[in-house]
């Protein structure tokens, strides 16, 4: 199944109109960051976390001055995934008009109901058409990790530490980390964290390949993840949301098929200003400018 990214068709001005508790978005030249803005609660995912993720992922990519996406955390920790306080018993079904208990049936329904809600606020990031980095700092668990999951790139503090922990508390992961993290890291490094819900530190993250680098504390780590952004956004960014697109078309097509996919691709888009730019400062001995036209 190939799965296509959803481009926004929000305009410019729903970044200024967008309004949340947990969440802030700052951006600069081109690049915006989404802070995850909950730190007095360690940036745990309350029910604002899961309504207000879909709308943030929109508002960005809404702006056609946005090129990359930051996701970064307020507070010493990135995430520590699901708050349980707020969301108990949100997979219990309300009782019917009559007060009749729910038939187990019903229960079940809604419990999923909830479920594919929260796993379609992550999928706002991995679906978002823009390059997404997260800067992850202290704790990343549970749903933290679902979240940078669904990110292009992951980098790291040095007290970062991460855990898949759904089975310390008797769930499965249901998010995402179990379909997503198979495209980052190895089956058995997998299997080890989802089936033990242990904490492994920014070290063992980076090597076997959840994050990139690892810089030197909470500040770096932002101020890295934007120099990565900037660096991609000094590129065209019809070329850089082309890759991803294609990036993301291939995962599912055979090396022919997505061969196939791209020449497709380059025969629709390759005739841009922005190639015509690139050529032209070559030919100058100059940085190029990109418009993404």
């Amino acid at each position: 199944m190939v799965h296509a990214l959803r481009w926004s068709s929000m305009t410019a001005s729903t970044i200024d109109s967008f309004a949340s508790e947990v969440f802030t978005i700052e951006v600069d030249d081109h690049v915006a960051t989404l802070w995850l803005d909950r730190p007095e609660k360690r940036n745990a995912m309350g029910h604002a976390f899961w309504d207000d993720l879909p709308l943030a992922m929109e508002a960005i990519g809404g702006d056609p001055s946005i090129r990359v996406v930051v996701i970064a955390a307020h507070g010493p920790h990135f995430s520590v995934g699901l708050d349980l306080v707020a969301m108990a018993g949100i997979a219990s079904a309300p009782e019917s008009a009559d007060g009749s208990r729910p038939s187990t049936a019903t229960r079940a329904w809604h419990a999923r109901k909830q479920i594919a809600r929260m796993q379609a606020s992550i999928t706002a990031v991995a679906d978002c058409p823009l390059p997404v980095i997260a800067a992850v700092q202290g704790y990343c668990i549970g749903g933290g990790v679902d979240l940078i999951a669904a990110c292009d790139i992951r980098l790291a503090s040095s007290d970062a530490l991460f855990s898949v922990r759904e089975a310390k508390i008797a769930i499965v992961a249901d998010v995402g980390s179990l379909q997503r993290l198979p495209a980052i890291i190895s089956k058995g490094n997998l299997a080890e964290l989802a089936y033990t819900g242990k904490d492994i530190t920014a070290a063992r993250a980076e090597a076997i390949g959840l994050v990139n680098q690892v810089s030197s504390d909470a500040e770096a780590v932002v101020a890295d993840a934007r120099a990565m952004a900037a660096e991609i956004a000094a590129n065209s960014p019809l070329a850089v949301q082309g890759t991803k697109a294609v990036l993301v078309a291939c995962e599912d097509r055979s090396v022919t098929e997505g061969l196939d996919y791209v020449a497709t691709w380059n025969a629709a888009f390759l005739a841009s200003d922005d190639l015509t730019e690139a050529m032209t400062a070559f030919m100058e001995k100059r940085p190029a400018t990109f418009t993404g036209n």
